[in-house]
């Protein structure tokens, strides 16, 4: 017996540890094996949701279905304030009560302003405008004198010439012979070896009569008069910037009509006002960013719900000057609510405000960063000319503003090397960043105007020494244009100035701020220094960015001068605040927008300041 079973164990095959699969040809080639196609993917994906637990399939269901019930209620709490926004027409707006304190104007009649010496009460001794110095040396040209604009010609071409009836082999000839001029709409300047008292000066009427501001207008402004009364409708379904839409359209309407005293702006700027109210429709008061001027609604912006401090908080002029002048006090109480709720925040540093700021709640959002910089910028400026505006009553406008440029100094001036230039950095979170937005050139002129209202000397001292620190960032740059962002050196190195340009920085945009305080220094201590800082920022921006077929362009390179590289792209501050304040930094007629009756907005546009009750 054990021999027959040994027999057998040595006849059968040897064990193998492994297992031999053999594939039919149709399983070589797919047919009804894996084939990466969708279908076994799909039977894949079932197998594997199968082979998980009860429990497993429970638990990703639950997920699935509460992110559900999330997005529902969030859908819901979203819309429920746009559709309330709908539902109440601008008609039903109720004016609000009478202002304590203030005195309203005719709607269409503008208060005479009162005389730099009188009736100043208890507000800080004002120093006087300055007349300018004696000529000196100049780098620029000898004289600048203003010519009053011919009135037996037709609209000008942009170097001041006439373009009616004229041959084109005659307007190129007179392209050729006028390189000199400067045209700015309502006159001329060129350069005049002579050393006369410029030829005219502008005075803005008290009260025109219909007679009076026929004779003063120009072509050009009846041409643009036709267009609002017939073209500019604000009746459209389109999102606007309530900050961009306040500060240019309804600060422009409102400007204009004091300077020509035609009703017709005053109209247009209260249509524009009351489509842009319901932006204050929000929990906490504070507006959104952005309204629909024809439906009435307003939003914040699709991917936050936050305002821009300086957005928010640069409104103010427009909407309280509409005030006065219509007599209808919502739009005054929209804003100076906003203005007291700031006032009361906390997160601030030593009066420096954060640049967020939520529509709902109402409060500071991302806290710890300071700068004088973009979306901060007019926070600051528009403190000290509410308060001027106001004729120096509001005394929190001054205290908020007197605390913020003390928090500047302690957290933000710095000096460079090698030149020991003063400039403004930022601050986030506890680090200094040697960082300067060309916007922050603001502050020059606005220090000057707090100083020349009656603020502390030190504040002159300071923009002066801030004007040298923008200057620099045209003149120490191969163009001579200034970058858009320039970090300075705080730690001297050899070969190394004190601005030093980022690639990502490096372009211009043709922006007002430095020619602003260069205006605002030479008006205040005429001093000829400034209008030749501004002639060198002139020429550069005629050699660099003028366009030969008209007009001038945004830059991306202000380091290459053999190649700025145009954008083709001119910004509408261009016009309406750097050449402007161009033109009144070259005027020595103080009376040209006297400083002491008007205050600028944001956008260069003047507003009269209030005569006191």
């Amino acid at each position: 017996m054990y021999s027959a079973a040994a027999a057998a164990a040595a006849s059968s095959p040897p064990r193998r540890d492994f297992i031999s699969v053999t594939l039919s040809p149709e399983e070589a080639v797919g047919v009804g094996g894996y084939n990466n196609s969708k279908a076994w993917r799909r039977r894949s994906c079932w197998r594997k949701w199968k082979q998980l637990s009860r429990l497993q399939r429970s638990v990703i269901l639950f997920v699935f279905a509460f992110l559900a019930v999330c997005g529902v209620i969030s859908y819901t709490s979203m819309g429920e304030p746009w559709k309330s926004l709908t539902n109440k027409p601008l008609d039903e707006q109720k004016t609000e009560p009478e202002i304590p304190g203030l005195k309203l104007a005719n709607p269409a009649v503008l208060p005479a302003p009162q005389k730099a010496d009188a009736n100043r009460g208890d507000y800080p001794q004002l120093s006087p405008q300055k007349p300018p110095k004696p000529p000196h040396v100049r780098r620029g040209p000898s004289n600048l004198q203003i010519k009053p604009p011919r009135r037996d010609v037709g609209p000008r071409t942009r170097h001041g010439t006439s373009s009616v009836g004229q041959e084109p082999g005659h307007a190129a000839q007179k392209e050729k012979t006028e390189k000199s001029v400067i045209s700015w709409r309502g006159a001329v300047i060129e350069t005049d070896q002579s050393t006369e008292p410029p030829s005219s000066k502008i005075k803005e009427p008290e009260k025109p009569s219909s007679v009076e501001a026929e004779d003063q207008k120009e072509p050009e402004f009846e041409e643009a008069r036709k267009w609002v009364a017939n073209d500019l409708v604000f009746d459209k379904n389109v999102d606007v910037n309530l900050f961009e839409s306040t500060i240019r359209i309804l600060g422009g309407l409102l400007s204009t009509y004091h300077l020509s005293g035609d009703s017709l702006f005053l109209e247009k700027a209260k249509d524009i006002g009351n489509r842009l109210m319901p932006a204050f429709k929000t929990p906490s008061k504070i507006p959104y960013s952005d309204v629909n001027i024809g439906r009435g609604t307003a939003h914040p912006p699709r991917w936050t719900s936050d305002s821009t401090v300086a957005e928010v908080t640069s409104i103010q002029l427009e909407f309280r000057e509409l005030s006065r002048l219509t007599g209808d006090e919502k739009f005054q109480k929209a804003v100076d609510e906003v203005m007291k709720h700031v006032h009361t925040l906390s997160g601030k540093n030593d009066g420096l405000v954060p640049m967020f700021i939520n529509t709902n709640s109402g409060q500071f959002t991302h806290l710890g960063v300071y700068t004088l910089g973009a979306r901060a910028d007019s926070y600051y400026e528009y403190l000290l000319k509410q308060w001027i505006q106001g004729g120096k009553k509001e005394n929190e406008l001054l205290e908020d503003y007197m605390r913020a440029i003390e928090g500047v100094k302690k957290h933000l001036v710095q000096r460079s090397q090698p030149k020991q230039l003063t400039f403004v950095g930022e601050l986030a979170h506890g680090h200094f960043s040697a960082k300067m937005d060309h916007l922050v050139c603001f502050l020059p002129g606005t220090l000057a105007l707090g100083a020349h209202n009656g603020l502390t000397a030190d504040h002159m001292q300071l923009a002066e020494a801030l004007i040298e620190t923008c200057y620099q960032m045209y003149a120490q740059v191969e163009t001579g244009l200034s970058p858009e962002i320039v970090h300075f050196n705080l730690h001297a190195e050899k070969g190394h100035k004190d601005v030093e340009i980022k690639p990502a920085d490096r372009h211009n945009l043709l922006r007002p701020e430095t020619v602003e305080s260069l205006f605002y220094m030479y008006r205040f201590t005429g001093d000829k220094k400034y209008q030749d800082w501004g002639w060198e920022i002139l020429q550069n921006f005629n050699k660099y960015t003028r366009v030969p077929t008209g007009g001038y362009t945004s830059i991306n390179n202000v380091q290459n001068p053999s190649n700025p590289e145009p954008r083709d792209k001119m910004e509408s501050f261009f016009l309406g605040e750097t050449l402007k304040y161009m033109f009144l930094l070259f005027s020595d007629d103080i009376d040209l927008i006297n400083l002491d009756k008007y205050v600028f907005n944001t956008e260069a546009h003047p507003l009269p300041i209030w005569v006191p009750a």
